[in-house]
């Protein structure tokens, strides 16, 4: 090899080295917020599902004889009843529970109360724009998501997924505390200066709604979305036919009330967190779950305690709706307490004779399947 050949590739190896220093380590990231497949199962799209059999597929059966359909729509609810205090009250009767659709009553065809593990995607807004390094919605954000860590029994499942300009899988559902301490460990300094919300809670949404059992989304978030792709209708619509049940934690109550009492919040900036709030709400209601804003740190063990008791303990309904339209169209539902013997709402007292307020939670409604050609 020649000297200037020689130098050539001196050369370009060193550009190579420099480019590559620049591009920094290769992140990776998870695929999925949802618990592995067992490699026995068959990924849907190599699913081969016949719609009918035809006497040349099956020569032992015989014809004449009659056909059933097996796509009875079936809907499930978990529902949770809460006293004042955010306690779950338990021992309800079957009969005690009416659920309407679309204002139909409609008959329970299962029942069950039990208690069983979490399955939580624990979705944290993190960025620049209210989460600056040891700032007080800093502290305020990482008290929230430890402290919601440390409430989880050793049987529950947590993933940890933070947002800014787009959501990040810190880690996947595990059931290893020190692997989601760890992942939280990247909370440290927040890098772009947007807030997601809508993109973040869709994506996190649609990823667990094929997860069986217990789940939910515990979210920690001022409620702020700057320039999401998705709209809020269009929000609102994913996490209703995703059927998770999301919790919010509405951030920053506290230091909102100091800043605008002192004058330092335009009207635009009030009203962007009110509906911020709104926003909350709208979503955790529509979902099934509670929204929380809370103002002293000290409320934050009763927040983490309610939102444990509305999912470990709940009522497990199930019905086949009167309305058995495929047409894709979404269907109201809600769940009341009544006294079957005059369909009064129904009054739960104490253990000393005095009335109890308490609060239904379930999932607002759902989309009826469509028809398949």
């Amino acid at each position: 090899m020649t000297r200037p050949s020689r130098i050539a590739l001196v050369t370009l190896v060193a550009v190579a080295a420099a480019l590559t220093a620049q591009q920094g380590p290769i992140k990776e990231q998870s695929e999925t917020v949802a618990r592995p497949r067992k490699k026995s199962e068959t990924p849907e799209a190599e699913q081969k599902i016949p719609s009918k059999y035809s006497k040349k597929d099956r020569p032992d059966v015989p014809g004449g004889l009659p056909t059933f359909r097996s796509d009875v729509i079936t809907v499930n609810l978990e529902v949770a009843v809460l006293n004042n205090r955010g306690q779950f009250i338990p021992g309800i009767p079957r009969g005690n529970f009416r659920v309407l659709e679309d204002g139909a009553p409609q008959q329970v065809s299962s029942y069950n109360l039990g208690e069983a593990p979490m399955t939580v995607a624990l979705v944290i807004e993190f960025n620049n724009l209210y989460q600056q390094y040891w700032s007080e919605s800093w502290y305020q954000t990482l008290t929230a998501a430890y402290g919601f860590v440390d409430t989880l029994k050793k049987e529950d499942y947590v993933a940890v997924v933070a947002y800014d300009m787009r959501p990040e899988i810190l880690s996947d559902f595990t059931t290893d505390r020190q692997a989601t301490h760890e992942a939280m460990q990247r909370l440290r300094i927040a890098a772009f200066s947007e807030a997601n919300l809508f993109d973040a809670l869709t994506d996190t949404a649609e990823r667990m709604q094929d997860i069986e059992g217990r789940k939910s989304i515990v979210l920690i978030s001022s409620g702020i979305d700057t320039f999401s792709k998705l709209t809020f209708d269009k929000t609102r619509k994913i996490l209703q036919q995703a059927s998770v049940p999301i919790y919010a934690i509405g951030l920053m109550q506290a230091l909102r009330e100091w800043y605008d009492a002192r004058g330092y919040m335009g009207s635009i900036q009030r009203l962007d967190f009110l509906q911020a709030d709104n926003q909350l709400r709208t979503f955790t209601k529509e979902t099934g779950g509670q929204a929380f804003f809370p103002r002293f740190y000290g409320e934050f063990p009763n927040i983490f305690r309610q939102i444990s008791e509305a999912l470990r303990n709940q009522y497990s309904l199930a019905y086949q709706p009167s309305n058995q339209a495929r047409d894709g169209k979404y269907r109201k539902i809600k769940v009341e307490l009544v006294n079957p013997a005059n369909g009064e709402p129904l009054k739960i007292t104490d253990e000393k004779g005095k009335p109890i307020k308490y609060s239904v939670i379930a999932k607002a409604g759902y989309t009826a399947p469509r028809e398949v050609e």
